[in-house]
């Protein structure tokens, strides 16, 4: 009897900590570039890529995530006490532990290494100056206010990365397709960076609404986002695509308008919503619509 509840108790207390990891890394936040990346790898191999390479592409998304947010949570845990707003994250709390998750940090470098080896030499050849961009994003805000274009690379080079795994020559679409996602992720990024501008001004952080404040930077974000789905477009015809294939887009369109309404400098209550919920349909949608489009015609 006794041993049984002594394993009970150690189930549960992996699977808190299991759930601590997944919180600590935001394991849902990968909707935000798996999109890409898949459509990045269908395109390259023009249709269904052989398995190995999507169960390591797979593999090697989530490693470098893994290692990139579990670094970020690392040098920003002195600021994150600071700030009421993440106040609660796990290695503040003592959930987890800095020892902890500089292991994760590098258990999951390693094995994004590894992952990227398997794919093909080039990828392996790559993966070290990509390693050091992900994590290196971690500093950006103590150096420029333009972080958010700094995230939006680190994100960015993922449809490139897809398409290189599957081995197919460079074109223009892996191009188009990474500055669809800098200019995406740059634009809700500094959405999301409103509700920190006091902060980080105080703090000596940098970032687009405590140097612009929260008026031009909410502009700033339209204009970003403008950009990204004037790119979209563009890869419509790039892909050579008819122009009524892009009615398939419009839903696309209007999560973009919607994200903007529902974010003001006066009112951040929805931003959540805005930031998570919105942007995680964006690019799915864009990619499902993109796909089903190029492979249908």
């Amino acid at each position: 009897m006794s041993n049984t509840v002594v394993t009970n108790v150690e189930s549960k207390s992996v699977l808190k900590t299991a759930r601590s990891f997944a919180s600590l890394v935001k394991i849902q936040h990968t909707v935000f570039s798996a999109p890409f990346v898949a459509l990045g790898v269908a395109l390259a191999a023009d249709g269904w890529p052989t398995v190995s390479v999507m169960v390591f592409v797979s593999l090697a998304l989530v490693a470098a995530r893994t290692a990139a947010m579990a670094f970020n949570r690392i040098v920003d845990v002195s600021y994150d006490a600071n700030n009421p707003r993440t106040a609660g994250r796990e290695l503040v709390t003592g959930e987890l532990s800095l020892r902890q998750a500089s292991i994760l940090t590098v258990v999951s470098s390693v094995l994004f290494v590894v992952f990227a080896n398997a794919l093909n030499p080039l990828c392996g050849i790559l993966a070290l100056p990509t390693l050091a961009l992900i994590l290196g994003y971690s500093f950006a805000k103590r150096f420029t206010a333009f972080s958010h274009l700094v995230l939006g690379v680190a994100l960015g080079v993922s449809p490139g990365a897809g398409w290189l795994a599957v081995g197919a020559p460079l074109s223009a679409t892996p191009f188009l397709l990474g500055a669809i996602v800098v200019f995406w992720v740059a634009g809700f990024d500094i959405l999301y960076s409103l509700a920190d501008a006091e902060f980080d001004n105080e703090h000596k952080l940098h970032s687009i609404p405590g140097a612009l404040g929260k008026h031009r930077a909410i502009i700033l974000s339209r204009v970003f986002h403008v950009i990204s789905f004037g790119l979209m477009v563009v890869l419509f015809f790039q892909l050579q695509l008819p122009a009524l294939a892009l009615l398939s887009i419009v839903p696309t369109l209007a999560l973009f308008v919607r994200q903007h309404t529902l974010v003001s400098a006066n009112d951040l209550s929805r931003l959540d919503v805005a930031f998570f919920t919105v942007n995680g349909w964006i690019g799915f949608l864009y990619c499902i619509a993109v796909g089903v489009v190029y492979f249908a015609l």
